[in-house]
């Protein structure tokens, strides 16, 4: 088999790796300025640990917002985790970066957005499993996000 540069995992990890490096500045100095993040992640993804009644009312994906009110947030390689209030009721939030899918600043306009192309794979095999048992993981790209779904 020819071997290729896969781009588009590359790109994929350097990006989470950005938002990890963010993450972890901001849970040992604080949010500095106007910044606030939006962060939109896949709550079907089986490492996210989430309340019961926010999975019930979230069963495909959410948005949280880092602002104003956060606790005990702290990042690592796979994840991060991070208490949020929630109608004056804390939850913790255990995000893994493969669950999420996008990652905005608007006080600068920065936004990050990943995308999967398990979709796409599946309609062009008809979904169907692989006849060599060769299970490759989904692709992925990311990408930068226009902010404008983000302004009010």
């Amino acid at each position: 088999m020819a071997r290729s540069i896969d781009y588009g995992n590359l790109m994929h990890r350097a990006m989470r790796g950005l938002i990890q490096s963010v993450l972890e500045d901001v849970a040992e100095h604080g949010l500095p300025g106007a910044h606030h993040f939006f962060i939109t992640f896949d709550t079907t993804h089986p490492d996210v640990a989430m309340a019961d009644w926010l999975r019930a009312r979230y069963p495909q994906e959410m948005t949280v917002v880092i602002q104003h009110w956060y606790e005990n947030l702290s990042a690592d390689d796979h994840g991060f985790s991070v208490t949020l209030n929630f109608g004056n009721q804390p939850e913790p939030l255990v995000i893994p970066f493969d669950a999420v899918r996008t990652f905005v600043d608007p006080s600068v306009e920065f936004g990050l957005r990943f995308e999967t192309h398990e979709e796409d794979e599946e309609e062009e095999t008809g979904g169907d499993e692989d006849p060599d048992g060769d299970d490759e993981p989904p692709r992925h790209d990311a990408q930068v996000v226009s902010l404008d779904k983000f302004r009010k």
